[in-house]
C-alpha cells in the first residue's frame, strides 16, 4: 500500500511539473550582460570597466577610410546614443511613478567595487589596407579588439573585418549597475568567421515583402554577422522583379502593379547591403517554379496534355527561343546584381507535364533520352553555359546533382532536404563545393525555443577527408514565405536565424548560449528588430 501511495505521489509531482504547476518565479533564462553573439573565436573579459558618455564618444579612423567606414560610424554612434536615451526614458518613467527628483549622473563619483578605470572617449579604428568596394566570397572578416585602461583599439586588414568588430564592440556596451549609464568591460578579442558564406534566404514571391522590411532584415543580418542575402525574388506565384528588357514579366506576373521591385528598389537594397558587408545573391529558379513567367510568356513553358490539359508546366527545354530569352534576361540580371554567383534553382522540377507533351516526347526519342533527368541535364547545361558566358558562377539546388546532371567544376550544390550528411559527403567526394540549408528552414516553426535544433546542426558533421570539408562554403537559413509577410517575417527570422549565424561564424559551440541569446533577442528588439522570445517566460525592458 505504501508503495502504491509513494508511486502516486511521485506520479502527481511529475505530472504537475510537466504541466507547469511547479515553477519558480522570474525569467526561465537570465540574460547575460554585454556578451557577444556570435561567440568570438578568442575573447578575454576582465572585471575592470570604463564608462561611455555617448554625446562625447567618437570613432577615430587613423589610417584608411571610405564611405563604408564612415557610414558604419554613424550607425553605431546612433545605436549607442539610442541606448542612452532608452535608459533616460526608463529613469524618467520610474521617477514619475515614485515622484522622485531626477539628478544628473555624477560620473566622477562612480564606484563599483573599485573596478572603474575611467571614461572611454573614443574607439581608435585601424584599417590597415584601403577599403574594398563590394563584399565577396572569401573576403577577410577577421579583426582584433582591445580595451585596456579606457583606451580601445579595433584593427583589421579589411573594412569587412572592421564592420564585424564594430558590431562586437557595440554588443559589449551595457547599462551600468546604476541603470543610468553605459559601461563596457576591458577585453581582448581575436576573431574570424568559420565559414565565408553565411546567408539568409528570403522568399519575396509567395508574399511581397516591402523594401523597408527587407532593410530591417538586412539590419538584423548585420547584427548577427550574416553576410549573404539570398534573394529568392520570383517564383510560381508572382514575378515582382521589374525587368528593363522584359517589363511585361512583372506587369502581368506580379500580384499587383504596386507590388513590384523596380530597378531603383533593387539598387537601393544592394547598396544598403553593401554598406553592411552583405552580398546580395539573386535566384531566378528554372526550369520549375516559373508559372508566373507564363502569364506574359506562355510560349516559354510546357503545354500540358491529359490528364493535365489546360495547365502550363515547367520551362520547355526543347525550344531554342527559351535559351535566347534566358540569355537576354540573365544578361540583364548579371549587370543589375554585382554578385559573382547566380543561383539557378533547379529544384522540384515536375516531369509529369513533360511526359504528356508529344513534342517533348518526340524530342527525347530523337536524342535517345530514356529519362527526363537527361532532358533536365541538357537544360541545366545550357543555362550554366549562359551563366559562364556572363562571367558568373552557378549555384544549383541539390536535385540537379541528384538527377546526375553533369555539373562544371566549381558549380555549387545547395543541400536543402534528405540525408544531408550522406549527400554532402557524396557531393564533396565528387569535388564540388557545397552549401547547407537542410537543417535551417525557418518556415518549419515549432515553438519559440526551436532554435536549439538549428544550433545543434554542424555543416562539417559528415564523413569526409579534410579536402572534402574544405569544399563546404558555409550555409544559409531559409525563410520561405508561404505563411509570412511584412507583419510577421521578422519575428519568424529572429532570433531563430541567430542560431545558424553562430554555427556558421564560431569555431566551436559557445558558452552560456541560452543566456547570450536571451540578451541578444532583447538587443535586437532595442534596435527595432521585433525578435520573438527565444527561451520562454521572461522580459525585456
Amino acid at each position: 500500500m505504501r508503495l502504491i501511495i509513494f508511486t502516486l505521489v511521485v506520479l502527481l509531482e511529475y505530472i504537475s511539473t510537466a504541466c507547469g504547476y511547479i515553477v519558480d518565479p522570474g525569467p526561465v533564462v537570465i540574460a547575460s550582460r554585454g556578451l557577444i553573439w556570435p561567440q568570438p573565436k578568442n575573447i578575454v573579459i576582465d572585471d575592470t570597466f570604463s564608462i561611455i558618455r555617448p554625446q562625447k564618444f567618437e570613432f577615430n579612423a587613423v589610417k584608411n577610410t571610405c564611405d563604408i567606414l564612415n557610414e558604419s560610424f554613424i550607425r553605431y554612434k546612433e545605436l549607442i546614443v539610442a541606448e542612452a536615451q532608452r535608459l533616460r526614458k526608463i529613469e524618467v518613467r520610474n521617477a514619475r511613478k515614485s515622484h522622485e527628483r531626477i539628478n544628473r549622473i555624477n560620473y566622477e563619483q562612480w564606484s563599483d567595487d573599485d573596478q572603474f578605470t575611467g571614461f572611454l572617449e573614443s574607439l581608435t579604428v585601424n584599417l590597415e589596407k584601403p577599403c574594398e568596394d563590394s563584399p565577396y566570397l572569401g573576403m577577410d572578416e577577421s579583426y582584433k579588439f582591445t580595451l585596456n585602461n579606457s583606451e580601445a583599439v579595433l584593427e583589421s586588414e579589411s573594412v569587412w573585418g572592421i564592420l564585424r568588430g564594430l558590431e562586437s564592440f557595440s554588443q559589449m556596451i551595457t547599462p551600468g549597475s546604476d541603470g543610468r549609464s553605459l559601461m563596457i568591460n576591458s577585453s581582448r578579442i581575436e576573431d574570424e568567421p568559420r565559414f565565408s558564406h553565411r546567408g539568409l534566404l528570403l522568399d519575396t514571391s509567395r508574399h511581397f515583402i516591402p523594401l523597408e522590411t527587407i532593410k530591417m532584415v538586412l539590419n538584423g543580418m548585420a547584427y548577427n554577422k550574416l553576410n549573404v542575402f539570398h534573394w529568392h525574388i520570383v517564383d510560381d506565384h508572382s514575378f515582382p522583379y521589374e525587368s528593363t528588357k522584359f517589363p511585361e514579366l512583372s506587369a502581368q506576373g506580379a500580384y499587383h502593379p504596386t507590388l513590384v521591385y523596380t530597378q531603383n528598389d533593387v539598387a537601393a537594397i544592394i547598396e544598403y547591403a553593401r554598406l553592411r558587408g552583405i552580398r546580395v545573391l539573386p535566384e531566378f529558379d528554372t526550369p520549375g517554379h516559373t508559372r508566373s513567367w507564363g502569364v506574359s510568356h506562355p510560349e516559354l513553358l510546357t503545354t500540358c496534355y491529359p490528364p493535365y490539359i489546360g495547365k502550363l508546366g515547367p520551362i520547355d527545354p526543347t525550344k531554342p527561343a527559351v535559351y535566347d530569352f534566358l540569355r537576354e534576361l540573365f544578361g540583364e540580371i548579371s549587370h543589375v546584381f554585382p554578385e559573382q554567383y547566380f543561383h539557378l534553382g533547379g529544384d522540384e522540377v515536375g516531369f509529369e507535364c513533360w511526359s504528356t507533351n508529344p513534342e517533348i516526347v518526340e524530342y527525347m526519342k530523337s536524342k535517345n533520352y530514356t529519362k527526363y533527368e537527361q532532358l533536365e541535364e541538357e537544360f541545366i547545361q545550357k543555362v550554366v553555359d549562359i551563366i559562364d558566358e556572363l562571367k558568373s558562377k552557378s549555384i544549383v539546388w541539390q536535385e540537379v546533382y541528384q538527377n546526375q546532371v553533369r555539373l562544371p567544376q566549381g558549380t555549387v550544390v545547395h543541400v536543402w532536404t534528405g540525408d544531408r550528411k550522406k549527400l554532402m559527403s557524396q557531393i564533396t567526394r565528387d569535388g564540388l563545393p557545397v552549401l547547407l540549408s537542410a537543417c535551417w528552414y525557418l518556415d518549419h516553426l515549432a515553438t519559440g525555443g526551436d532554435w536549439t535544433k538549428f544550433y545543434s546542426c554542424d555543416p562539417l558533421d559528415f564523413s569526409g577527408t579534410p579536402e572534402q570539408k574544405a569544399l563546404v562554403m558555409g550555409g544559409e537559413a531559409c525563410m520561405w514565405a508561404e505563411v509570412v509577410d511584412d507583419t510577421n517575417v521578422l519575428q519568424r527570422i529572429f532570433p531563430r536565424a541567430s542560431a545558424a549565424a553562430e554555427r556558421l561564424w564560431s569555431q566551436s559551440s559557445g558558452f552560456q548560449v541560452k543566456e547570450r541569446l536571451e540578451e541578444h533577442a532583447c538587443r535586437l528588439r532595442k534596435r527595432n528588430i521585433p525578435a520573438q522570445p527565444p527561451n520562454g517566460p521572461g522580459y525585456c525592458l
